[in-house]
């Protein structure tokens, strides 16, 4: 069985991001989810981010915990499952399970986290603009084309690690042929 996997760096891969994934997905649901510290003091920071982007747009912006707004909107509410942090679980898998040098990697991943934020803030200025001057657009906006924006970086993220870590058939070291 060993073999096989050794043989199927591409199953080999597949299985480790599962496995990641998996426990990230269950750490987060049974411990940081419930704890709730983490998901709120991210959903506070790109609230304040996102308010601080729309007030440099020029926007009348106004910010109350989790909600941002803009002029007299009934703003939006940034709840745990949109503030990106299972997303960070997402990429960092991806990144994980894959061969590389372990120094790139942790560069990498917090170069990849900060995308990650940076795009999150980029959706929440989106959003919030999308429902004040588009509100029949805002429904479709949010499920569709914001998430899918933002899981494309999450795969390109991917994709370029992909190229810069160590290919799985170079992982595997041959002997050169002797004459």
């Amino acid at each position: 069985m060993k073999e096989w996997f050794k043989e199927n760096p591409l199953v080999t891969f597949a299985v480790k991001a599962l496995a990641i994934y998996l426990i990230w997905y269950v750490a987060y649901e049974l411990v940081i989810l419930p704890d709730g510290r983490v998901d709120r003091w991210l959903s506070l920071n790109i609230i304040s981010v996102s308010g601080g982007v729309l007030d440099l747009l020029g926007y009348d912006v106004y910010t109350a915990g989790r909600i941002i707004g803009i002029g007299e909107s009934a703003g939006i509410m940034l709840v745990n499952g949109c503030n990106g942090l299972e997303a960070i679980g997402l990429f960092l898998g991806f990144v994980i399970a894959y061969p590389g040098d372990n120094v790139k990697r942790a560069i990498y991943i917090a170069i990849g986290m900060m995308v990650i934020y940076l795009v999150n803030v980029l959706r929440i200025v989106v959003l919030a603009i999308t429902q004040v001057f588009w509100a029949e657009f805002f429904d479709f906006t949010h499920d569709y084309s914001t998430t899918a924006i933002f899981y494309m970086v999450i795969f390109v993220l991917w994709m370029i690690w992909a190229n810069l870590g160590e290919s799985p058939a170079a992982s595997k070291k041959t002997s050169p042929n002797v004459a």
